[in-house]
């Protein structure tokens, strides 16, 4: 990247501060050039635009969204070693990247963003990706105050967030990322691109929220669906006992033998909307 913003390559950055990454953190450093500014590239101009990235880690994607125009980056990041890498990138771009330490599932992000719209893209640690999609996915209120989410998880994940009624990968995170967003996966990223090289392959997703997703309540959904997936393999009369059973799928004009996979997210949205509160 030297070659993009005269600062050194990341391999020399990452041995100067002695950052090996964690496991313990969901740590994979990317260190692949190219693959960084496709990233940065995925999420769509950023001419202007306030980047919230999350664990940018030794700063490789960090410094992409930077040099791709990037008015502003603003970085969290828990892991205390990588600070002063980040500080020299910040050093750098004069005014350009605010860092924020703390974990970023306890980070109101609200709270430090501009009043315009930011772009959310991130090479998620492992370890926190899911929940902290989801805790995006059920912001309010609603349009959030993201403009899209160019996110990083394993292909795994990827797979489930864009898959659809009937399919081995549909599930709550299915029904949560569709009601609410649209989502397409970008592109994979071999595992040989990390430092060190997970055991699996990584993708890109990109998604934008919908402004009207259908009529029902964030809390609710979320209720429902954790009860119906977290017993996916019984029938729903079964699995949403808890919640009302066959009265609340009556309420709702669903078979109560079906089970969770084979609902669409309308369905899913009537069944929230009739949960008892």
């Amino acid at each position: 990247m030297a070659a993009i913003d005269g600062l050194p390559p990341l391999r020399d950055v990452i041995s100067r501060h002695g950052l090996n990454a964690k496991k313990s953190l969901g740590q994979n450093f990317l260190l692949d050039l190219n693959l960084t500014q496709k990233i940065a590239r995925a999420a769509g101009g950023l001419e202007g635009v306030t980047v919230l990235e999350v664990g940018p880690g030794p700063g490789g994607l960090t410094r992409a969204l930077l040099a791709n125009g990037a008015e502003k980056v603003i970085a969290v990041e828990r892991d205390e070693r990588c600070l002063p890498a980040l500080h020299e990138i910040a050093d750098h771009y004069q005014g350009r990247l605010q860092i924020v330490e703390g974990d970023a599932l306890d980070v109101d992000f609200s709270s430090l963003l501009p009043g315009a719209k930011v772009k959310v893209v991130a090479n998620l640690p492992y370890n926190i990706g899911t929940p902290l999609l989801v805790s995006w996915l059920l912001t309010e209120p609603w349009p959030p105050y993201f403009a899209s989410l160019t996110l990083m998880f394993q292909k795994e994940v990827a797979q489930r967030i864009v898959a659809g009624p009937g399919s081995g990968a549909y599930g709550r995170l299915s029904v949560l990322a569709g009601w609410r967003m649209q989502s397409h996966i970008a592109f994979d990223v071999p595992r040989q691109a990390f430092t060190p090289p997970p055991k699996v392959t990584s993708s890109v997703v990109h998604m934008t929220p919908r402004d009207k997703p259908e009529a029902c309540a964030a809390s609710a959904l979320a209720r429902v669906t954790q009860a119906a997936f977290g017993q996916r393999r019984k029938m729903l009369r079964q699995s949403l006992k808890s919640l009302g059973g066959e009265r609340l799928l009556a309420s709702a004009d669903i078979d109560p033998r079906r089970r969770a996979e084979t609902l669409t997210i309308e369905e899913f949205c009537r069944l929230a909307r009739n949960l008892p509160q």
